[in-house]
């Protein structure tokens, strides 16, 4: 029997071998991911998202009863920072798995960032299809971090819950990161820190300056206290709510769809890019390119346009 046959029987181990070998970029897995995907586009992927230190993992921890509570399976995808000497993740499965209900039903995954920007692993999207075509109902991914313009989890997620604390600073910065712009549900972690209040009515104010539609789904703002469980049903109720109101309205299908050209863009984008410079490799000396730019005897727009008529339009 062949690893995907297993991985069609719901065999954990085949998951775990076929979600490495997406993650490595093995020769073969573009092929593979496009045979699972047909089997996508039914479970919810949450993205939780926010500032280091928000309490994102225990959020986490605390949503996975949720759901396993209501007889659900739930896979996690935890998005940790790059170890400089393994290349892996720093945080790892065996930290946090120790919190996770010692249930069938929940299978986590820790992913190293390797480099990329916005908090996202390169493959996380990949992942959350091989998760999704294996069957769980419910993916939750949670990112390393975010920042300025670090915002890619909403082109992986349904429904995104943007995680921050007193200490965050107030609702004009949030409002600067943009995190205001891609969240659905916002949650204030660990309201019991001096400021949480302050910080609640401040992102009221902001929200309700915003031009909305009227029809248009109406942000909560959630105060929560992740260590000792406190109003942890409520967010979990707001994400069913924003689930059921998306599926209904269409804007479910919608932002799927618009997920899948955005995946086709970056598929043509990557490799335009990658074979344009690989050609260029083969052929243009950029060390007397930067000496012609340094010294005054060309500059970089130029220099490009040149490039790009020499051999883009080939």
């Amino acid at each position: 029997m062949t690893v995907l046959e297993k991985f069609y029987q719901r065999d954990i181990r085949a998951l775990s071998r076929i979600i490495s070998f997406v993650e490595n970029r093995e020769e073969g897995y573009r092929q593979l991911l496009g045979e699972l995907y047909r089997m996508v586009g039914h479970g919810l992927r949450i993205g939780i998202t926010g500032p280091p230190g928000a309490g994102k993992s225990t959020l986490v921890n605390r949503l996975v009863h949720r759901f396993v509570a209501d007889g659900k399976t739930v896979a996690v995808i935890a998005v940790d920072p790059t170890s400089p000497f393994s290349g892996g993740a720093l945080l790892g499965d065996r930290v946090r798995m120790q919190e996770f209900p010692a249930a069938e039903q929940v299978y986590f995954r820790s992913m190293a960032t390797r480099g990329a920007t916005g908090g996202l692993a390169a493959a996380t999207d990949n992942i959350a299809v091989v998760m999704e075509a294996f069957g769980y109902d419910v993916v939750l991914i949670e990112t390393v971090g975010v920042g300025q313009v670090e915002l890619d989890i909403i082109d992986a997620c349904d429904t995104v819950v943007v995680t921050l604390v007193p200490e965050s600073g107030d609702a004009v910065q949030a409002m600067k990161a943009g995190l205001m712009e891609i969240s659905d549900v916002m949650v204030i972690n660990k309201a019991d820190r001096p400021g949480s209040e302050n910080l609640i009515d401040e992102l009221k104010s902001a929200l309700h300056l915003q031009k909305r539609d009227p029809d248009a789904w109406q942000i909560p703002i959630i105060a929560t206290e992740g260590i000792n469980d406190k109003n942890i049903d409520l967010l979990y109720e707001k994400i069913l709510e924003h689930d059921a109101f998306t599926r209904n309205n269409g804007r479910f299908d919608a932002h799927r769809r618009e997920q899948i050209k955005k995946k086709i863009i970056n598929i043509l984008r990557n490799r335009f890019q990658r074979e344009f410079l690989d050609t260029l490799a083969g052929q243009v000396s950029f060390e007397q390119i930067v000496d012609d730019i340094y010294y005054g005897r060309q500059n970089p727009f130029q220099v490009g346009e040149d490039l790009y008529d020499a051999f883009g339009r080939k």
